[in-house]
């Protein structure tokens, strides 16, 4: 059934700009227009036309290169001929008005974002509403409103109609509230079954901090380039996935855990990823391992490794160019093929396809990056409390990253917002000559290995530990990250004990 939101006038008005000045097209981060625009099939054949010529070089267009493009489209051509297409296309170029083509193209562009609501069973006829012929006045304020209203405006509207709407039949639809007592004697004693924590993430102090891996959690852990996020999330990856990692001082050790674990590569494709997970495990230097060139027993090593990964729950799954649907389809598969319960994320940011989804859905509306990285941290938090899984993530940083005293969600690239939606949030900085100086005192009291990176925790929560630094000594080049001890960000020693979260039997040692 045909939709009644459609402004003809409108439609013809924007084809006839187009057709006297096809240079309007150049202007693609201004005007965006699609065969969505144009529900006639008469209409969708000659701005395609148009369209078509101008993409192909065409700085002028008649009516008679209209008639040689279509002249090789016989269906196009007998739909145009049909409809009296070229005295109908001088007609609509002659009336064309391109002072006004502002208007006429956001006119468009509403009737097409209208009828995708009215497609989806979504009603709008409070925002525009075409039948109304009897009440005048209303039509009229109803034409003001809209021809006032942008975009995004619109959107609003109806998505403050459906919150109501799920605040009604879904939010509420257990009823009244919870009186707060109500099965507390039952939370009191399941916590000290099971204490509210996850399995172990790699390093000392770091799960004193964070409580470890907690399921229906959402960790972002920030860098700089070349800091060290991605070998971070390997490592964390392997620790999970995998029961056994190399020690320098009791060589192959049990790790007590063996879970099922995704990791997402956005930039890395397959191979350097297990590379790293090879140097993680064998605690060899993985320039060794991509050049061939081992000292000792590394090879053997990096060999037991191998065998390591060929027989843990750890999957790779490559995402070069990922939309919102990508990840969560990802995610969704391994739970169902592998029971994942645990996923890393390498990283969050914009891409092309993301870009294409966010305005297709939008249809058209030109949405800034900040906007599209906080509804990816909102579709992963989504995830974790869907599907009852752990998810870490990563970001960027800004540049502001190298002056800043209290580095937190203002240094996220692109957008503060991210840090909104997450439960833990880190960010991992190099240790600067000034750190080193302002901790001379704790390091030679101490005797601590100088700190190479020190990560700051700005988010915890239901963790006791935020605004501090855990400093921590570091080889990138097997992954390993350690932190030592713990300040606030004025380089006060903070009293942390190590916990030991133990996921079997309490001996490491074979």
């Amino acid at each position: 059934m045909a939709s009644k939101y459609i402004d003809t006038p409108s439609i013809v008005q924007v084809i006839g700009c187009v057709f006297k000045t096809p240079q309007l097209l150049d202007y693609s981060d201004k005007y965006t227009l699609t065969e969505e625009d144009f529900p006639d099939q008469f209409h969708k054949i000659v701005f395609g036309t148009i369209f078509k010529l101008h993409e192909l070089g065409s700085e002028k267009i008649g009516v008679n290169n209209i008639l040689d493009y279509l002249s090789s489209r016989p269906k196009s051509e007998a739909v145009f001929i049909k409809q009296k297409g070229e005295e109908w296309l001088l007609k609509a170029a002659e009336n064309a008005e391109t002072s006004a083509f502002d208007y006429y193209y956001n006119r468009v562009k509403k009737m097409t974002l209208l009828r995708a609501f009215d497609s989806y069973g979504i009603d709008v006829s409070d925002i525009y509403d075409p039948d109304n012929i009897v009440d005048i006045k209303k039509k009229q304020l109803q034409e003001d409103q809209l021809d006032n209203s942008s975009l995004e405006t619109i959107v609003q509207k109806v998505q403050d109609k459906i919150d109501q709407i799920m605040a009604i039949y879904v939010d509420d639809e257990w009823g009244e509230a919870i009186q707060a007592g109500d099965g507390i004697e039952s939370l009191i004693i399941d916590l000290e079954k099971s204490p509210e924590v996850g399995v172990p993430l790699y390093g000392p102090l770091i799960n004193t901090v964070t409580r470890g891996a907690r399921l229906k959690k959402f960790y972002l852990r920030s860098a700089p380039t070349g800091v060290g996020k991605t070998r971070g999330m390997i490592a964390d990856a392997c620790n999970i996935a995998c029961n056994r990692i190399y020690d320098d001082v009791f060589g192959w050790i049990k790790n007590g855990i063996c879970e099922p674990t995704l990791y997402i590569t956005t930039e890395q494709e397959k191979g350097e990823v297990q590379t790293m997970m090879l140097a993680f495990l064998s605690n060899v230097n993985e320039e060794h391992i991509l050049n061939g060139k081992y000292v000792g027993d590394e090879r053997q090593r990096v060999f037991d490794a191998a065998k390591i990964l060929h027989d843990s729950p750890l999957y790779i799954e490559v995402l070069p160019d990922f939309s919102l649907q990508d990840v969560e389809n990802k995610i969704k598969k391994n739970i169902r093929d592998h029971d994942v319960k645990y996923v890393f994320h390498d990283y969050i940011h914009t891409s092309l396809k993301i870009l294409e989804e966010i305005s297709r859905r939008s249809g058209g509306v030109k949405l800034r990056e900040d906007s599209i990285l906080f509804m990816l941290s909102i579709r992963l938090k989504d995830i974790c409390n869907k599907y009852g899984i752990f998810i870490m993530s990563a970001t960027q940083l800004n540049a502001d990253y190298q002056t800043s005293e209290t580095p937190d969600q203002n240094l996220l690239r692109g957008a503060k917002s991210i840090a909104d939606k997450i439960d833990v949030g880190m960010v991992l900085l190099p240790a600067s000559q000034d750190d080193v100086d302002n901790l001379s005192q704790i390091l030679t009291n101490n005797a601590f290995d100088k700190p190479a990176l020190k990560l700051s925790i700005y988010k915890n929560r239901r963790g006791r530990y935020k605004g501090i630094y855990l400093w921590c000594k570091a080889d990138l080049g097997t992954c390993r990250v350690q932190p030592m001890f713990a300040t606030t960000y004025t380089y006060e020693i903070v009293q942390i004990d190590n916990l030991k979260i133990m996921t079997t039997e309490p001996s490491a040692f074979e």
